[in-house]
């Protein structure tokens, strides 16, 4: 089974809104809703802000539900200078940007003991999506690219270039790479999809209220269109 994810009720509302034959559960004060949309069985689940939420609900839809494959869907800060809000960014890897333990000789974002930074996407599933965006009439410009992730949502221009730089990344947001990681260590595809609602700067608190609606609703027309061929 399909699940999706987001990390707001903004972000998933559109999405329950158009499931038929829905049934409720709730597990760890979070509410899965199984159901279908345009005929195609998903598990939605908000699951809240931040790494630990996500990470948290990702293992319970692994381990309750047997998910063989999840898209994360919501908004995120413009990193990339070629990116404008409502652009959407689907992920090759993600990383975690506020992990560091450099101390013990990790680059950052490196997840200690682990040894690894960078987590990556399903092939499969990131080409469906930007051939998905593409098959859309008006759809916004989708490119793939890095994912960064942090418990800290960023709205300092400075600190915005700075991990850009760092990190090579394209947008920034709370929850993907925890998603990434806990995916990675069950072995179950992923894809992160992020609609740009701000450009992560200065002005990130007063543009995420405005253009956040509208990124949602880009959010679902592209993942309904990717059901269809999934």
């Amino acid at each position: 089974m399909l699940a999706v994810m987001g990390a707001m009720e903004e972000e998933i509302a559109l999405f329950r809104e158009a499931m038929d034959d829905v049934k409720k559960n709730q597990k760890a004060g979070l509410t899965f809703y199984q159901g279908k949309i345009d005929g195609k069985k998903i598990i939605l689940v908000h699951c809240g802000i931040g790494k630990v939420n996500a990470a948290i609900c990702t293992q319970i839809l692994i381990d309750d539900y047997g998910v063989d494959n999840i898209i994360f869907t919501g908004v995120a800060g413009a990193l990339a200078a070629s990116l404008d809000v409502l652009d959407v960014v689907v992920s090759t890897d993600c990383i975690q940007h506020d992990l560091n333990v450099h101390a013990f000789g990790y680059e950052p974002g490196t997840v200690p003991r682990l040894n690894k930074k960078e987590f990556a996407a399903d092939d499969a599933l990131v080409q469906l999506a930007l051939e998905s965006g593409k098959n859309i009439e008006g759809f916004p410009q989708i490119i793939q690219g890095r994912i960064l992730s942090g418990d800290e949502f960023i709205a300092d221009k400075d600190r915005a270039l700075n991990l850009a730089d760092e990190f090579n990344g394209h947008c920034v947001e709370m929850e993907g790479a925890a998603v990434a990681q806990a995916c990675y260590l069950n072995n179950i595809p992923f894809v992160i999809i992020r609609a740009m609602s701000d450009k992560a700067d200065g002005t990130a608190d007063v543009d995420f209220p405005k253009f956040v609606q509208k990124a949602a609703n880009n959010s679902l027309a592209l993942v309904r269109e990717m059901l269809k061929n999934l």
